[in-house]
């Protein structure tokens, strides 16, 4: 029943993607992401479930969608509605399919997601399955920065859950997630003092050395093997070629396997801020690990047997697999909730200018193992 409705909906779920899809929808463009917000409003809405909007001054609303107001159901689905693309973007590429294939700004990261999880819902409810009423969804509006603004309801909704389930892009040939590596993200600020090159380069501190010296170490820190990874990935400093450099910035990315790699790395962060090669420089650091790791469970296990039955049903071979990216997953699977991302259609090429695709074969596919998913986690 599931799949016999969704087939006679793909026209209509694909006429939804292209609407968000066209709708910019940046982390820091508030005005587009409501409006994203309004339209999936609007729909779950017409769907008969009830949505809370949690307002925000500054980043995008975001959303709280449960089948009433009272119901206490036990699976959390996550899903953000920002994009990593600038306002305009959707103007100068727009929706379009190409095959099998959907592309524009935020279609796999993740707008098509939008549209599983609504027709989901619709069809377990059009099948007579009160499964749906065992789903409370958020969509946060600021996951691509770090979910600054979202983390506290999402926390606060995965309260009592058995289950979370996050719909993130499902990987190529089946892959769903169930590691993910934690986030951090910091800053070195370094002030020198300025002299002329030529004239008189002995009275000044060169802020470029002394956060030269400290990238060196830092790029130390790795140690891939242990699945820890420390990258200076932007540096910017100084005004001419002519002037020793009295400023000099780093920006630095972490990514950690477990836990208890968190407070380790960041102490060795901080040493060799403090540490001094250049005399007479400062160094001001800021920054953390934003993001925990999502670690694999037996609990995990057990929940992706439910999705692999769920997928066997519907002829698709489900395998689990990690990634060395950060989700909103982290905040589920730290507080001991089996979380498995991944949950969403499959695509490729995310935050990519030209490549980013959604395949809708999947969209339809993921959208009944999705269904599938809720109705056996709720029995």
């Amino acid at each position: 029943m599931i799949e016999t409705y969704l087939d006679g909906k793909k026209a209509e779920m694909i006429k939804l993607l292209e609407r968000l899809v066209n709708t910019d929808s940046g982390s820091y463009d508030k005005d587009g992401v409501d409006v994203v917000g309004a339209i999936l409003k609007e729909n779950f809405e017409n769907a008969g479930m009830h949505v809370k909007v949690h307002r925000e001054k500054e980043m995008g609303n975001h959303l709280e969608i449960k089948a009433s107001e009272e119901c206490d159901p036990k699976i959390i689905i996550i899903a953000h509605m920002d994009t990593v693309f600038p306002k305009g973007e959707a103007k100068e590429r727009p929706f379009k399919v190409i095959g099998d294939k959907a592309f524009g700004p935020g279609v796999n990261d993740e707008k098509a997601s939008h549209v599983q999880v609504l027709y989901a819902l619709k069809a377990l409810k059009k099948s007579g399955s009160d499964a749906y009423k065992n789903v409370h969804v958020i969509f946060n509006s600021d996951e691509e920065v770090g979910s600054p603004s979202s983390k506290s309801l999402i926390k606060q909704a995965a309260e009592d859950k058995q289950y979370s389930l996050v719909v993130e892009c499902a990987r190529p040939n089946g892959g769903i997630v169930t590691e993910r590596k934690g986030v951090g993200n910091f800053s070195l600020n370094v002030k020198g003092k300025s002299a002329h090159a030529g004239v008189e380069p002995k009275r000044g501190r060169s802020a470029i050395e002394e956060i030269s010296h400290k990238i060196l170490q830092l790029q130390k820190l790795n140690h891939y093997e242990e699945g820890l990874s420390v990258n200076v990935g932007l540096v910017k400093g100084g005004t001419s070629s002519n002037t020793v450099p009295s400023n000099a910035e780093a920006e630095i990315d972490v990514r950690i396997k477990g836990e208890e790699q968190a407070a380790e790395v960041t102490k060795e962060i901080l040493k060799i801020a403090q540490q001094e090669s250049v005399p007479g420089t400062m160094t001001e650091l800021k920054g953390s690990i934003s993001r925990p790791p999502m670690e694999k469970t037996e609990q995990t296990e057990q929940l992706v047997k439910v999705i692999q039955e769920a997928g066997d049903e519907l002829g698709m071979s489900i395998h689990p697999l990690s990634s060395g990216g950060g989700s909103d997953a982290a905040f589920t699977a730290v507080e001991g909730i089996p979380t498995v991302d991944g949950m969403g259609p499959m695509g490729e090429f995310s935050h990519s200018e030209t490549d980013e695709y959604t395949d809708l074969k999947t969209l339809l596919q993921h959208t009944a193992l999705l269904a599938k998913t809720i109705e056996k986690l709720s029995k």
